[in-house]
């Protein structure tokens, strides 16, 4: 089981907007700003207001190094991310549809945000 991810983002404050809009649907949002000590860096974390679980981090992204999904609980959630995703500013990568090469009911959507990362959010149902 995934305990956390740290994703480094070029522009910390342009990832808090995109994420806390295209996490909404989820119920996934911004709630803990953990300021560094040390060589420890600054951290944004989201997760369901007690326990962060996605982080950001300010520093050189790497896109190419990671892709990543959130399960939803339904298509229609799948569905909004998507729209909320694209709205804030987010880029089409895959749509939302069945994905049967998966596994049958898997339906997922895939974006990718303001510094190219790829990530989808998936029901399997």
């Amino acid at each position: 089981m995934l305990g956390f991810m740290i994703l480094t983002v070029s522009n910390v404050e342009r990832s808090l907007v995109f994420y806390e809009a295209a996490l909404k649907p989820l119920d996934i949002k911004f709630f803990l700003p953990y300021k560094g000590k040390g060589r420890e860096p600054d951290l944004w974390g989201f997760g369901d207001g007690r326990q962060a679980f996605f982080w950001l981090k300010q520093g050189k992204p790497d896109p190419e190094s990671i892709h990543w999904g959130f399960m939803a609980d339904s298509n229609a959630k799948v569905d909004a991310f998507y729209n909320a995703a694209l709205s804030a500013g987010g880029k089409d990568n895959i749509s939302p549809r069945v994905r049967t090469e998966y596994s049958p009911g898997y339906y997922a959507g895939d974006v990718f945000d303001p510094d190219g990362y790829s990530f989808e959010v998936v029901h399997k149902s």
